[in-house]
Formats: structure tokens, C-alpha cells, sequence
């Protein structure tokens, strides 16, 4: 006789059969009926909803018994151990479980709340699995004593190198790696840059206009000086500005660059400097604003400011998520998705991994789509259902 769940994956039972299914009610193991539960709340668009919430309040006993099971079905275990669903009470039980991937607990460990934080750094699992701490390192909920110890345990003070600051191990890359990377880009992009070869740099947005009026004051001054004959003091020799302001240093990095052409721009988005790559990163011609992803010396924290602006492509807010290594970190994450300029459907791809406190913040964004406002409060209600079970 076949089993429940495999009449409902086959479509064979009928709606009150189905709705008493997502309400728990069926005369059915335990285990059987989780399965079922799990099956509707991640598959089915009716009952999905009523399966999901008798899930958050299902017999704690019986859940844990699954959870350590190494032969529950694995889109249990996944639905059991991922951000939205987790229950506290069962997450010792799930780490400790072989048949849970440890990519399954990272996603967990990148964006999970403070509790399950704490509770995944007692686990003896997580603390010998580098790929889960790597993960944890990117949770906002993360303590910086906490932070430290994950440090230490991922690069042992005898084995690692000294560490540097973000900026300094940005520009630490050798030039090989450098050259490689640009060649590369060069030749994947060819044909895109043989028809955009010369097109002048044109900056999305308005924010260089004051960069360009103070990179021109120091010519206007000399330009003046100049028509107007020199008049200093004979005893007051010429002073040497030694250290550059930073929005001097923007303009500086400006010239440059609009005398640069597509090829140009492209090498400097990939070997220049932090400042060089704001501004690239702006740059109207995609293939250039593109490049400034692909730098080997970018940091997270440079593209954690790019997913929240506004006067970048479009191509640039879509080219981001598709690394790995930047939706592993969570303010990446909930900056494009809160981005009225990220396309929708990357937003909506990446809202079912934010916290339930930026869901609610974004459920009430009017500068987003309707859409992502009403996808993130469904979200938030039914996260704070499930906290509550």
C-alpha cells in the first residue's frame, strides 16, 4: 500500500484529505507525518502556509527524534535546520546529526539569530568544520570576543600569518595574481570592449560634482596666480601640501581616470586602489563597472557599500549576489535586498535569508516595489510565528 506522502507528491488525494494534512491530523507515524508537513509547507501553494505553522508547534519529542535521525529524509533535515524554520530546542540535536551538510549549517551560521549562535559555538562539530566557522565569522549576531575566538580556531597564531586590516590585505595581492585576472577579464570581455573602446567615462549619478569642482580649485587658484602676475610675499616660500584630503584624493583619482579609455579603466578597476575603484564601480559603460567586481583586492566592506547605492548599474547590483563569496556576508545581503535599485528578482531571491528585525524594516520601505514590501511582511510574520513555537 503505498505511503501518505508519496499519494500526496502524486497529486492523488483529494483537498479535505490535503487540508487535514497541513492541520496534523492525519492517523499517521510520527515521523510519516512530519514528512508530509514538511512536504506541503515547502511545496504547495494552498496549504503551504497551515503546514508550516503546525510544523512550529509540532510535538518537541517527536521532532527531536527525527532531527537525529541519519536516516530522516534529507529535505526534513534541510527544512529543520534552515534560518526561517530552525527551532531552537532542536538545533543541538540537527549539528550533531552527520546526515545535515555542513553547507547546510553554514547558511545557517551566516545569518541565524544570537541564540543560535551561541548554541552552534558549543557544538564540537561546528568548532572542527572551518567551512561553518568561515560562515559564523560573516553573522552580524556575532560578538567580537566571539569573532576573535572563531579567528583563532580558523588561523591558529602559530600557522597564520600576522593579520592585516581589511585595507591593507586588499592591496596586499601580488601582481601576478593581478595580471592574471585582468588578462582574463580581458579576453571572457573582448568583443564588449572592442565596441565600447571609446567610450569617455560617464559616471552614473550626481555625487562627482563637487568632487570635479574641488579637483578644479587648485588650477582655478594657479590659473589666477598666473594671470594676475606672482604676488606672494618675497619672504613666504611656497608650501608643500604633504597629505592630500580625501575628497582631494577623489578628485585626484578622477582626472585619472577621464583620460583613461574602456581598456584603461578596466585595469585600474581591477589593480587600482580602493579610492579608483569607487568611482569605476560608477562608471556608465558596464563592462568597466563589471571589472571592479572581479578585482582580486576588493573587500567585502567596499561591496557591502556598493549593494546599498543608488547610482551604480543595475548589472552591477545583479553581477554581486551571483559571487559566493559575497552573499556569504550578511550585510551584503540585506543592503541589495533593501536597494530599490536592485532588480526584483534578485531582491526577492535573497529576502528568504534576511533576519526577521530587517524584514520588518523592509515590509514598511516605501522606496521599494510593492511587491518586495509585501513578500518581506508575509516573511516577517511567519519568522515571528515560528520563533514563537
Amino acid at each position: 500500500m503505498p505511503r501518505m506522502i508519496d499519494l500526496i507528491r502524486s497529486s492523488a488525494v483529494p483537498s479535505n484529505i490535503m487540508h487535514s494534512a497541513a492541520k496534523g491530523a492525519l492517523s499517521l507515524p510520527p515521523a510519516e507525518m512530519i514528512e508530509v508537513l514538511v512536504y506541503l509547507a515547502v511545496n504547495n501553494p494552498v496549504f503551504g502556509e497551515d503546514a508550516r505553522l503546525t510544523l512550529a508547534g509540532w510535538d518537541l519529542n517527536a521532532s527531536r527524534a527525527l532531527a537525529s535521525d541519519p536516516h530522516a529524509p534529507k529535505e526534513v533535515l534541510n527544512y529543520m535546520i534552515s534560518v526561517e524554520n530552525v527551532r531552537p530546542a532542536l538545533l543541538p540535536t540537527l549539528l550533531e546529526n552527520l546526515s545535515v551538510a555542513d553547507s547546510a549549517i553554514a547558511v545557517l551560521a551566516a545569518s541565524g539569530s544570537r541564540e543560535a549562535v551561541e548554541t552552534m559555538l558549543k557544538s564540537a562539530r561546528v568548532n572542527q568544520s572551518t567551512e561553518v566557522l568561515q560562515a559564523l565569522l560573516s553573522n552580524p549576531n556575532l560578538s567580537g570576543i566571539q569573532a576573535e575566538s572563531i579567528r583563532q580556531k580558523v588561523s591558529p597564531p602559530e600557522e597564520a600569518e600576522e593579520l592585516l586590516p581589511e585595507s591593507s590585505q586588499a592591496e596586499a595581492e601580488p601582481d601576478d595574481v593581478l595580471d592574471e585576472e585582468l588578462n582574463a577579464y580581458l579576453t571572457a570581455h573582448a568583443d564588449e570592449i572592442s565596441a565600447d573602446g571609446d567610450k569617455p567615462f560617464q559616471p552614473l549619478g550626481g555625487v562627482f560634482d563637487d568632487i570635479l569642482e574641488s579637483a578644479e580649485e587648485p588650477l582655478a587658484e594657479a590659473a589666477a596666480a598666473a594671470a594676475g602676475g606672482d604676488k606672494k610675499p618675497k619672504h613666504s616660500p611656497p608650501r608643500k601640501k604633504e597629505h592630500l584630503s580625501a575628497q582631494e584624493q577623489r578628485g585626484s583619482a578622477l582626472q585619472k581616470i577621464s583620460r583613461l579609455d574602456v581598456k584603461g579603466r578596466i585595469q585600474l578597476a581591477i589593480k587600482g586602489n580602493k579610492e579608483e575603484r569607487s568611482i569605476l564601480v560608477r562608471d556608465g559603460t558596464k563592462v568597466v563597472a563589471l571589472a571592479v567586481l572581479e578585482s582580486p583586492k576588493i573587500t567585502d566592506g567596499e561591496v557591502e557599500m556598493f549593494a546599498s547605492q543608488r547610482n551604480v548599474l543595475e548589472s552591477v547590483l545583479r553581477g554581486i549576489p551571483m559571487k559566493r563569496r559575497f552573499v556569504k556576508h550578511y550585510p551584503i545581503v540585506r543592503n541589495l535586498a533593501c536597494n530599490p535599485r536592485t532588480p526584483l528578482d534578485v531582491s526577492l531571491g535573497l529576502m528568504k535569508n534576511l533576519l526577521i528585525n530587517d524584514l520588518k524594516n523592509l515590509s514598511g520601505n516605501k522606496e521599494v516595489p510593492e511587491t518586495v514590501r509585501k513578500l518581506a511582511l508575509k516573511m516577517f510574520k511567519q519568522k515571528r510565528d515560528a520563533n514563537k513555537g
